[in-house]
């Protein structure tokens, strides 16, 4: 599947704040505020294990691996770490960090 860097724009969180509807099921975006707001801790934790990468000499990083080994070095009962949070949280970590921005490879987003 082919894929491409996003445009400058596509890498800004599209959402604030929670979309909740009365009766409506939260979207990804609504979990994932939920979830970092929850969890502070697993942010700063991306942030420094993607520096970390960066300082070693790497010029791609994958969220999917960051998250993998977050995992490792997080207590056993601690969970929670979705797989599908990887590609805001790589968003989040462009827009707090713009000259990270090379170094992820983000898709167009298809939902929110």
């Amino acid at each position: 599947m082919p894929t491409s860097h996003a445009p400058a724009e596509q890498s800004v969180l599209p959402i604030s704040r929670p979309s909740y509807r009365a009766g409506s099921r939260p979207t990804l975006t609504d979990r994932f505020l939920a979830f970092d707001a929850e969890h502070p801790y697993v942010y700063r934790a991306l942030e420094r294990l993607t520096a970390d990468r960066l300082a070693t000499g790497a010029t791609r990083v994958g969220l999917k691996a960051l998250f993998e080994d977050l995992r490792w070095q997080l207590p056993a009962d601690v969970r929670g770490l979705n797989n599908n949070f990887t590609a805001l949280y790589a968003r989040k970590l462009i827009e707090d960090h713009p000259h990270w921005a090379s170094a992820f490879e983000l898709r167009r987003r298809r939902t929110l």
